[in-house]
């Protein structure tokens, strides 16, 4: 109770505030797991269209999980590069599959076969 008494608000909440709406862990997956850069590439998230797209990348930026950086040519070209403090997800995205893949493995795994992390690098 004393931890609580020091905070001005749960941080596990916030942190669910800042990553938890619709697509946005699915976006950062696909920065740090897949090397997607651009808009296009993020509409292969199934079930986004383009406007949840645009609002998802501009709270991403808001809360420094991203940035957003135009190359000047023609076309321009913009990419979406994941910061520091987006990286510093990582360990939560790999928990969060590793949950998955070795408590529901029969629903997220075509064998059905419990995973580790090291046999996910594996497939990956």
């Amino acid at each position: 109770m004393a931890v609580m008494q020091q905070l001005t608000q749960c941080p596990i909440n916030y942190t669910f505030q800042v990553i938890g709406k619709k697509f946005t862990i699915l976006i950062l997956r696909n920065m740090m797991h897949f090397g997607h850069s651009h808009f296009n590439e993020f509409l292969e998230i199934e079930g986004i269209n383009p406007k949840t797209l645009s609002q998802r990348l501009k709270e991403m930026q808001k809360n420094g999980l991203i940035e957003r950086k135009v190359n000047p040519g023609t076309p321009v070209r913009i990419e979406y590069l994941v910061t520091e403090r987006g990286r510093a997800l990582k360990p939560v995205l790999d928990q969060l599959m590793l949950f998955s893949v070795q408590h529901y493995s029969e629903q997220v795994c075509k064998d059905g076969r419990p995973k580790t992390l090291e046999d996910m690098a594996k497939l990956g």
